[in-house]
């Protein structure tokens, strides 16, 4: 943090933070440069990705990608590069998702739109269901900063400000929280007894 102790983030400019990253390597340097252009990379994932959700994932691990690209690359306007970036990321999604959907399942065995189970509760439903209890499950950090995300819409920004968490722990809490909810959701998926629980 020292860079940003002696420096007003908001007179830095692009290119003085890209090289003070590039020199000192402190994600938060990196972090206050990327909160400029959120809402840009989340406007070119919605354009590509089919979801407001997959569009958040996106935007996270865009972030992930530049903690190690922006070391070795020489960027003259970052803006310009970010945008690029951004959409490469979409495209390599779109294109991994093509090849997961090769192997979908025969319109003989879905029954109907909502794809519904012997029980005759819709697929959509269950899912709810099992996201609701398995949020129940994680640690309450990780649990309130989901929540705020991903239920909420709220920005990092927005979550740094109402929970008193820096901007690295909000990150992290929801990178980790994300993982362990899908963790459990598959758990419930596959295992009828896991259900029960519910």
């Amino acid at each position: 943090m020292g860079f940003l102790k002696n420096i007003s983030s908001t007179s830095a400019g692009d290119a003085e933070l890209v090289a003070a990253y590039q020199q000192h390597q402190q994600v938060e340097i990196l972090a206050e440069l990327y909160q400029r252009y959120m809402e840009l990379v989340y406007g070119v994932c919605l354009k590509y990705l089919p979801d407001s959700e997959s569009a958040r994932d996106a935007v996270m691990n865009i972030f992930e990608e530049l903690v190690q690209k922006l070391q070795h690359h020489q960027v003259d306007n970052f803006r310009g590069w970010l945008y690029t970036v951004a959409k490469n990321h979409c495209l390599m999604q779109l294109r991994s998702r093509k090849n997961i959907k090769i192997t979908e399942l025969g319109p003989g065995i879905v029954q109907t739109e909502e794809n519904l189970h012997l029980n005759g509760v819709p697929e959509k439903e269950q899912q709810l269901q099992s996201m609701e209890y398995c949020l129940t499950t994680l640690p309450a950090e990780q649990k309130q900063c989901v929540e705020l995300f991903y239920l909420q819409g709220k920005s990092y920004n927005e979550i740094v400000e109402s929970t008193g968490f820096d901007w690295k722990q909000v990150r992290s809490f929801i990178q980790n929280g994300r993982r362990n909810l899908k963790i459990c959701m598959d758990k419930k998926t596959l295992s009828p007894e896991f259900n029960k629980l519910t």
